[in-house]
Order: C-alpha cells, then sequence, then structure tokens
C-alpha cells in the first residue's frame, strides 16, 4: 500500500505557512502563531522554533530588534491580558 490518504496536496501547501495572527488580536494559550517561519523569533510568552504557539491567553504584539549581525529580527510576543 502506498500514497497519501486526505491532507493536503504539495501543490497547496505552501499556502498553509506564514504567519497565522496579526497585531492587536487577542488568542488563548496553545493557539499556533505562526508555521514553518524561520523569520519569526519567540519573544515574550511564546513558546516554540519553528512554528510558534501562544503560552498563556493575552493579545499579540510584534517587536524588531538587531540581532548580533545586525539583521533585523522580528518577534512575537504575547501581552497577559488583564
Amino acid at each position: 500500500m502506498g500514497g497519501r490518504v486526505g491532507g493536503i496536496t504539495s501543490k497547496y501547501y505552501w499556502e498553509t505557512r506564514g504567519i497565522k495572527v496579526s497585531g492587536g488580536q487577542r488568542v488563548k494559550a496553545g493557539a499556533i502563531l505562526t508555521r514553518q517561519g524561520q523569520q519569526w523569533k519567540p519573544g515574550l510568552n511564546v513558546i516554540g522554533r519553528n512554528s510558534l504557539t501562544a503560552a498563556i491567553d493575552g493579545e499579540v504584539y510584534f517587536t524588531r530588534k538587531k540581532n548580533s549581525y545586525n539583521r533585523i529580527v522580528t518577534f512575537v510576543n504575547i501581552k497577559p491580558s488583564a
């Protein structure tokens, strides 16, 4: 037996990658923020390396900083809900 059962074809797989939330959006703990994106790094209250996940409930915001190689890196952060 071979082949794939269900799922998404490789032709449209690129559509599932990238950022899943926008700045100011409220998320719950465990929500997926990005999928397979090396250009976003985990910031405050965010866990993961390649696919970033919310660690707590709150509001998403982004910050940009220079890394040790003077390249600008975007961090995904979560402000805790009151």
